[in-house]
């Protein structure tokens, strides 16, 4: 089983391709290797997805996702060879079930889980949202830890856990999204003798990165300045068949279709 998670940064303009260049996610899809792909920050309606992603759904690909009631704003889904045995979509919140953040699915003894975390802004509303989230959600995950199956939860995490996780870490300590507490709310749910492991850091330990975002501006990109916030996180039941990951870095700038690269991990 192969699984890759994705924020494709809007699947409208991921899709898009210059006529002069195989360039896109389009392209990308027709040689993945990959079995079950996770994706966040959709940014569409479910029809414009759908429309989006029409030559993938014809070539075979199946389509779950869950679309957030504000226009234009977050959605995740899951596009996999194999139909689900089950979808479902939020984790029992009242007020973050329907803004597009969450979606699993099924296939025969395993779970897979896009997840699109909230970024913040500290001192806004916006830092206090994603305070909420990561309170419920990190309930729903302590549950999930429990499940008699294997679990991956893949996604836009939107937090560095460690300092290996941010090339530029001494200048956010103070910033959403390397925040002391949002660090420790990783590590009550992700690490040894926890219910969950980070299966990409676990096969690269001891190095910073892979990153798997940068952002457009400057030469972040071309520095690798980046963060590493796109996180596959599996139970202690598929974590110990983690056999590869990498990082799907583009060769250079121009051929991005998003500011993440797809993380893609092998499980035996």
């Amino acid at each position: 089983m192969i699984i890759t998670s994705i924020n494709v940064n809007g699947i409208r303009a991921a899709v898009k391709q210059r006529s002069d260049e195989n360039l896109g996610m389009l392209p990308w899809l027709r040689e993945t290797r990959a079995d079950v792909v996770l994706l966040q920050e959709v940014r569409a309606t479910h029809k414009q997805t759908l429309t989006a992603l029409a030559p993938a759904l014809e070539a075979g690909w199946h389509l779950a996702a869950a679309e957030s009631s504000t226009a234009g704003r977050n959605g995740v889904a899951v596009l996999s060879r194999n139909e689900p045995d089950a979808v479902r979509i939020g984790f029992g919140s009242e007020e973050f079930d329907h803004a597009g953040r969450y979606i699993e699915a099924d296939f025969e003894d395993l779970t897979v889980a896009s997840l699109y975390l909230p970024s913040g802004d500290v001192g806004t509303e916006r830092q206090d949202e994603k305070d909420r989230f990561r309170a419920e959600f990190g309930a729903y995950l302590a549950k999930l830890g429990r499940r008699r199956r294997e679990v991956v939860v893949c996604g836009d995490w939107n937090i560095g856990h460690t300092e290996l996780d941010i090339k530029n870490w001494k200048g956010n300590v103070k910033n959403s999204g390397f925040l002391p507490e949002e660090r420790a709310w990783m590590s009550e749910y992700i690490g040894e003798g926890r219910a969950f492991k980070d299966v990409v850091r676990d096969l690269h330990p001891g190095v910073p990165g892979p990153y798997a975002w940068w952002s457009w501006r400057g030469k972040a990109f071309d520095n690798d300045s980046g963060w590493r916030i796109d996180l596959q996180i599996a139970n202690n039941a598929l974590a110990k068949r983690a056999s590869s990951a990498v990082v799907e870095r583009a060769d250079a700038y121009n051929l991005r279709w998003s500011d993440h690269a797809p993380v893609t991990v092998e499980y035996a």
